[in-house]
This record gives structure tokens, C-alpha cells and sequence, in this order.
């Protein structure tokens, strides 16, 4: 199809700002996550480690939701993008003196408070504001796929922020061993601030205010804790279901994934630099994957992709406790990159799928709400994994927790093979086929 060149100049310009956006914001996120995994592993214990990723689910639990049904309901996605921006960037601002707070409470408080608890707190209030990006920009990318599309779009939406998980990885394996903590948690805040500013300039297509809501309060307490009467929408096609799947796969990647940084320096004994190199494997891997997967999923279905991904995702646990096995540092992080390229083929096929599954089936002006709820089920798993795979490690050692927790996502997949009904929508009749799970 050939489009005039205004239109095209106009996509082309709407795709780089999307990326951009996609890019920084989650650049910032895993530069933020992966340091402090590797400040807190370095003197605390795996379970410590664990309650910075537990910290950050929490937030997206209780807040995606929230910003989707706020976008939904005012019609005002661009508003919330940058304010949630702005309060991601501020909320950084207690690690610059982590310590001095610490001191602090305990003096206020019968008790010692560790900054480990600072950093924590910081962890769990960023997500706070950075719950709203995912749900909103994962709406605008669907939208703009349409029906025919939509795999696609969220596949190349999906490739950006990819490539921005990979990057904050890498860069934090350099600036780990360069900087002392706060110079690194600089470079965030520098990066998370570009990042608002990058989405200020998005295009959202801002949806038209609901003109049957009543007062805001009102509306989202009934989107987020909906009657009895008021849930078909969640058995569409076995939407249900599909969310928990995605927690309980969740559990499984959060949990041995929270991990990782520090048994790759600790357990392994692999260099900073290394790390920051092996965990890039996945973004990186997914950058390529996700936009082809995209197109599959267009062509092949949502629910087979979505099965895939959940089985391969349990594969991911399996290989990474078999890298204590091999004999040298290099056949060791070999073992954990392919463990890692193996989790970027799953998560590819599963989220781009589950995003189109999601899309699929959203009622009118509950898209982004759906889409919230999707990241809500999947911290979820987010709170549980990294809790309980933490636990066990610091009784059982990480081999043992990591293929403990590869039975959740296996799990997961048979639950969705069972009772998640296809819904692609065919060429003669774009939304058919959409039935009830239970039939």
C-alpha cells in the first residue's frame, strides 16, 4: 500500500516518538532495578533481594489498574503519562541519602531500620508512578494496529521497550564497577527525566471521555472492583484465566529473574561487566523477536503463541540452575545467556500474544483498564515468585529454588491450553467467535 508521503512523514515521526518514549522510560527502570539488586546482594541475603522486586509488583498491583481506568474514564492519556513521569523521576530522590533516613527512623522508632529498607521503599514508589506507562502505551499501540495489525503494532511497540531493558542492563554491568551508588542512581533520574519529556511529545490518541461515567471516584472503584453482574467482560473468551496464567508464569520469571544479578556475581563468580552483558541477552533477543512474533500472531492465533510462551518461560528456570554444573566462568555464562535467549522467544510469543488476546476482546473504552489488569495479574506473580524463590534459595541454595519454580509456568500453560478460547478475528467477521470460557 503506497501512502502519500505527509502520511507516511507523519507515521514514521509517530513510531520514533513511541520508541523513543518506550526506550528511555524502560532504559531507567532496569538501570534502577538491576543496581539495586547488586548494591542490596551484596551485603544482604537472597530474600532482601527478593523484597526489592516484591516492592516493585506491589506498585504496578495497586496502580496500573488505577491509571488505565483515570485514562479511560477522562479521556486524558497524555496528562497521565507525564504527571506519572514526573513522580517516577522525583521518587528517586530519598537514595541520595538512604543512609541518613535509616538513621533517622531508627532514632524516631523502637526499632533499627537498615537503608536496605530505603531502597525498598524507593523501588515500591516508583513503581507507583511508572504502573501508569505499560497499560497506556500498550493501549495507544494496539490502537494504532487496529484488528488486521494489532499483533504487529504491539510486536514493534514491544522491540522498543526490548531494547531498553537491554540497554539499562548493559549499561548498569559498566557503570556498576565505574560509579559509586548514587553517581549510577544520576544517570537514572537523568534518563527517566528524558524519558517524560519524550512522552510529552507522543501523539496518544486520547480516547473521548466515557459519557456514562459518574464522578471519577465512583467510576474506577466500579471499573477495579466491578458488582457481580458487572464481570462478563472477564470471562470473554476466558480472560480470567488468561490473567491467571499470566500470574502464575510470573511467579516463575520474577522469582528467579530478582535473582539472578547476584548469583551471576556471587554464586558464578562472573565479573560486573559480564552480568551486565548476560542479562542482556533477553531484551536484546526479544528487540529482534518481538516484532516478528507480531506478525505471527496475526496470522497464527493469540491462545497457541501464549501456551508456547508459558511452557518455554519454565525452560528458563532449568537452564539457569544447570549453570553451576559446567566447569569454566565462560561455559557458564554461556549456560545463562541461553537460558536467557530461550526466555526471550517465550516472553516474545506470550505478551505479544496476550496484549492481542486482550485487545481482541476489550469492550469499548475498557481497553486500557484491560490491558492495566493484565500487568496487575502478572506483578501478582511479581509479589509471589521473588518472595518464595528468594525463600527457598536462602534455605536451599538458587538451583534448587530456580527449578522449584519452573512448575508454576508449566502450570500456567496448562491452564491456558484448557480454558482460554481463540480470539483472532477473521476477515468476514472481525470480532466472531467471542464466547463465554464456559461454553
Amino acid at each position: 500500500m503506497n501512502l502519500p508521503s505527509a502520511l507516511r512523514a507523519r507515521v514514521d515521526r509517530g513510531t520514533a516518538l513511541v520508541g523513543l518514549a518506550a526506550v528511555t522510560r524502560v532504559t531507567a527502570g532496569a538501570l534502577l532495578g538491576t543496581s539495586l539488586a547488586v548494591h542490596v546482594g551484596r551485603s544482604g541475603t537472597p530474600l532482601e533481594v527478593s523484597l526489592l522486586a516484591t516492592a516493585f509488583s506491589l506498585g504496578i498491583i495497586l496502580f496500573a489498574p488505577v491509571w488505565g481506568a483515570i485514562a479511560d474514564v477522562t479521556g486524558r492519556r497524555r496528562l497521565v503519562l507525564v504527571g506519572t513521569g514526573i513522580g517516577a523521576t522525583l521518587a528517586l530522590t530519598p537514595l541520595f541519602a538512604a543512609d541518613a533516613l535509616a538513621a533517622t527512623a531508627t532514632a524516631l522508632l523502637p526499632l533499627r531500620v537498615d537503608p536496605v529498607w530505603v531502597q525498598v521503599l524507593v523501588r515500591g514508589l516508583y513503581a507507583v508512578f511508572i504502573a501508569g506507562f505499560g497499560p497506556l502505551m500498550l493501549t495507544v499501540a494496539s490502537e494504532r494496529g487496529g484488528d488486521g495489525g494489532r499483533g504487529k503494532a504491539v510486536g514493534s511497540y514491544n522491540s522498543f521497550t526490548a531494547a531498553g531493558a537491554g540497554a539499562g542492563q548493559f549499561v548498569a554491568g559498566l557503570l556498576l564497577g565505574a560509579l559509586v551508588p548514587d553517581g549510577v542512581y544520576v544517570v537514572v533520574a537523568g534518563i527517566s527525566l528524558f524519558a517524560t519529556v519524550a512522552v510529552a511529545l507522543v501523539d496518544p490518541g486520547d480516547a473521548t471521555p466515557d459519557p456514562d461515567a459518574g464522578s471519577l471516584g465512583t467510576e474506577i472503584r466500579s471499573r477495579l472492583l466491578p458488582a457481580a453482574g458487572e464481570r462478563d467482560h472477564l470471562s470473554t473468551n476466558g480472560l480470567g484465566y488468561l490473567y491467571l496464567g499470566l500470574a502464575a508464569r510470573q511467579a516463575t520469571v520474577s522469582g528467579v529473574g530478582a535473582l539472578m544479578p547476584v548469583y551471576i556475581v556471587t554464586t558464578l563468580a562472573l565479573p560486573e561487566a559480564w552480568m551486565g552483558a548476560v542479562l542482556a541477552f533477553n531484551p536484546v533477543s526479544q528487540t529482534a523477536l518481538m516484532y516478528y512474533l507480531g506478525g505471527v500472531v496475526d496470522e497464527r492465533g493469540r491462545k497457541p503463541m501464549v501456551t508456547l510462551g508459558m511452557a518455554g518461560s519454565a525452560a528458563f528456570g532449568l537452564v539457569a540452575a544447570a549453570a553451576v554444573l559446567v566447569p569454566t566462568d565462560l561455559a557458564a555464562a554461556g549456560v545463562v545467556a541461553l537460558g536467557y535467549v530461550t526466555l526471550a522467544v517465550a516472553y516474545s510469543a506470550m505478551w505479544t500474544g496476550s496484549v492481542a488476546f486482550v485487545g481482541d476482546v476489550a469492550p469499548e473504552n475498557r481497553e486500557s483498564e484491560l490491558m492495566g489488569l493484565a500487568s496487575t495479574f502478572r506483578s501478582v506473580g511479581g509479589v509471589v515468585g521473588p518472595l518464595g524463590v528468594g525463600a527457598v534459595a536462602t534455605v536451599a541454595g538458587y538451583p534448587v529454588a530456580f527449578a522449584a519454580a519452573s512448575v508454576l509456568a508449566l502450570g500456567a500453560a496448562g491452564l491456558v491450553s484448557l480454558r482460554v478460547t481463540e480470539s483472532r478475528p477473521t476477515p468476514a467477521a472481525p470480532r466472531a467467535g467471542v464466547a463465554p470460557a464456559d461454553d
